[in-house]
């Protein structure tokens, strides 16, 4: 089994990581796939080059098993971040657009209706990512945080993203580089120390957090994995769960009453968490405040219905 490692030329914050980490020991040039992409390998950890945007290679998991013959366990994208607020930051994320329809175009990849695995490294990475960011004096200046699933690439294995936002001056930064190159070469295993965040469900903690509601940053979500220290899967936000307003009514309003992707965007990322932690005890934790009354009654009404367990901060430990 192998671990692809997937940046691209177009983007600073992807290839200057990149470039950092194969400056380290033990790399060796590699195959190429088709359309020119360039591999190097270093034990089980393969990374591989493009020239197009990050989200516009799809299936490059399949493509390599079905080029090399060697199955893939895992994924992990290098990206620039963008935000409004122009903030530094560093940032995690499970990739997928659930919440889309079929006939809707993905503005940034991936299949409507679709949601990767999440990676089961993404929790405890953040804590490293933290650790090595202070190292390296990135914090206060850089906000370290998880974001709400969002864009593709299409995958099928486990996948997450790795980001540094948010605007050209730190998508360039060398020491912002070199924090996510010793996160994937850590993380990894690749100096020699045990690899961070391989999952077994025979953990002493087995609980996953599949994350409900919120704005882009998870705050609350962000909330209960730092005090619980529990596994981390899909993360969704409230603009991936579209719900249509019923309008003024006398009586109980039900779930099945209320339109929008929202219930098909839940249970795809309730089944993706799932294939990404096989044997892990799945809670959705529901960021309750982000949501009028009538949202919250059906959302709980539905993962009732589909027998998915709800958990409250503490229930996650």
């Amino acid at each position: 089994m192998v671990k692809l490692v997937v940046a691209t030329t177009t983007d600073p914050a992807s290839i200057c990581p990149a470039k950092e980490l194969l400056a380290m020991p033990g790399w060796q040039s590699g195959p190429s796939l088709n359309q020119g992409i360039r591999s190097f390998s270093n034990g089980d950890v393969r990374l591989l080059e493009h020239d197009k945007g990050i989200v516009e290679e799809d299936d490059l998991d399949q493509r390599w098993e079905n080029a090399t013959g060697q199955p893939v366990d895992e994924v992990i994208f290098l990206s620039k971040h963008t935000a409004v607020s122009n903030r530094p930051a560093l940032t995690i994320h499970p990739i997928g657009v659930p919440h889309l329809k079929e006939g809707d175009v993905p503005p940034q990849g991936g299949r409507p209706g679709w949601a990767a695995p999440p990676n089961p490294r993404m929790g405890p990475w953040m804590i490293l990512l933290n650790k090595i960011a202070e190292s390296h004096n990135l914090i206060p200046e850089f906000e370290i945080t998880f974001e709400a699933t969002h864009h593709g690439p299409v995958t099928t294995k486990p996948t997450m993203f790795i980001e540094i936002g948010s605007t050209e001056e730190y998508w360039k930064r060398q020491d912002a580089a070199q924090v996510v190159a010793l996160l994937v070469w850590e993380g990894l295993g690749l100096g020699g120390g045990p690899p961070v965040g391989n999952w077994s469900s025979t953990s002493a903690n087995n609980k996953v957090l599949l994350g409900i509601g919120g704005g882009h940053y998870v705050p609350r979500h962000m909330d209960v994995i730092k005090k619980d220290g529990c596994w981390v899967g899909q993360l969704l936000s409230g603009y991936s769960l579209p719900m249509e307003d019923p309008g003024p009514s006398k009586g109980k309003v039900n779930a099945e009453d209320i339109a929008g992707t929202w219930k098909h965007s839940i249970i795809a990322a309730y089944d993706a968490t799932k294939a990404g932690f096989p044997g892990g005890e799945i809670l959705a934790h529901l960021d309750q405040k982000s949501f009028k009354s009538w949202q919250k009654n059906a959302i709980i009404e539905y993962l009732g219905a589909q027998n998915i367990k709800i958990g409250k901060p503490g229930d996650f430990r």
